[in-house]
């Protein structure tokens, strides 16, 4: 079986377990800074403990989140820019917890990888620790897992998993009524889904990642993994401020799909098209691919991020509380009775 004679070992297999305990220890600094109130135990036990009434929660209801970084990991693992992948999957997560009205409290990841680069991992394993400290959510642990013969040239896969909580009674949406107002949080591009299209849009382009970015500064590559704005906390401010009846995170299915989502039967939404700019991003890939400006709404979020449906006469408080928090606001339209998104004016 083997030339030594002293048997084959889980390293001949391509499996380094010395390499992932190094990874570890590693990343153990990173995930310290992450700690908040409610945190019991760091890395390496069989799971995390979590006390919730250490966190300040007296009736507390769960909710939890788990997503991934679709295709945009695939120009991360070609152009070897991995230090912000590991940002857009707590985003992907905690932006869409904070939508049910939950303050995210501690995140788990699952790195699998054909062949364990520890440098490599250290960098995506930081971008989530600061992703999770901006959010004030612990990163409480994870799997890290070397599989050879699964994943080849490179490549690694990455998941993520979120739970949040919130008092009982305090979820969202509710109390969502005709006349409400959309308040539209701008993006940071294209964030975290439709790169099956971007990456066929860059093929057709003949354009390489290392090339100049035709839509801003830098390359073309580093352009497009522009991070997922993570609005965690700024949305948590708005909703105990008062007047908050909703919060639609814009993935995939885009403005189109997800404002629905958080409506009631028999209500739909009016946007005005006209109340904020296409970023550049999204006008090369359209002028790129030809796509219709419907096929656009319902693919990218085309630079609303999050919308909070909002009561009318708490509006213009709420967008200065956003504005105020660091974010971009425009006033997109109002709820109304019907189905679906109705939109006038253009968007390209």
């Amino acid at each position: 079986m083997t030339t030594s004679g002293k048997g084959l070992t889980y390293a001949q297999a391509g499996v380094d377990i010395d390499a992932g305990n190094t990874l570890v220890e590693r990343i153990k600094p990173a995930a310290k800074r992450t700690e908040r109130p409610g945190t019991m135990a760091g890395l390496g036990g069989f799971g995390a403990l979590f006390d919730l009434k250490a966190a300040g929660y007296t009736d507390p209801i769960l909710v939890a989140a788990t997503d991934g970084v679709g295709t945009k990991l695939k120009i991360a693992i070609d152009t070897g820019l991995v230090d912000t992948i590991g940002i857009d999957l707590v985003a992907m997560c905690v932006n869409d917890l904070v939508c049910q009205g939950a303050e995210p409290l501690f995140f788990l990841d699952y790195f699998a990888t054909g062949k364990l680069d520890v440098d490599q991992g250290v960098r995506i394993i930081d971008g989530i620790a600061r992703a999770c400290a901006a959010t004030g959510c612990a990163l409480v642990g994870g799997e890290t897992a070397e599989m050879p013969g699964m994943y080849h040239g490179g490549d690694f896969d990455l998941a993520g998993f979120s739970v949040g909580a919130m008092e009982r009674g305090a979820d969202l949406p509710r109390g969502v009524v005709a006349g409400d107002v959309l308040l539209g949080l701008a993006s940071d591009g294209v964030h975290s889904n439709g790169y099956s299209f971007v990456r066929k849009v860059v093929e057709l382009s003949g354009l390489g990642w290392d090339a100049a970015s035709p839509f801003s500064t830098g390359s073309l590559g580093a352009a497009l993994l522009a991070p997922t704005r993570l609005y965690v906390k700024p949305a948590l401010a708005a909703i105990r401020a008062g007047g908050v009846h909703a919060l639609a995170h814009i993935t995939g299915g885009g403005l189109t799909e997800n404002l629905p989502r958080v409506l009631p039967e028999g209500m739909g939404a009016g946007i005005d098209l006209s109340a904020w700019d296409l970023p550049p991003v999204f006008r090369w890939l359209a002028g790129q691919s030809g796509i219709s400006e419907p096929e656009l709404l319902k693919t990218f979020n085309c630079g609303i991020g999050m919308i909070a449906v909002v009561a009318a006469d708490r509006a213009e408080a709420l967008a200065g509380l956003l504005r105020q928090a660091g974010e971009t606001v425009a006033v997109l339209g109002h709820v109304q009775p019907g189905q679906g998104v109705t939109y006038t004016g253009k968007l390209l």
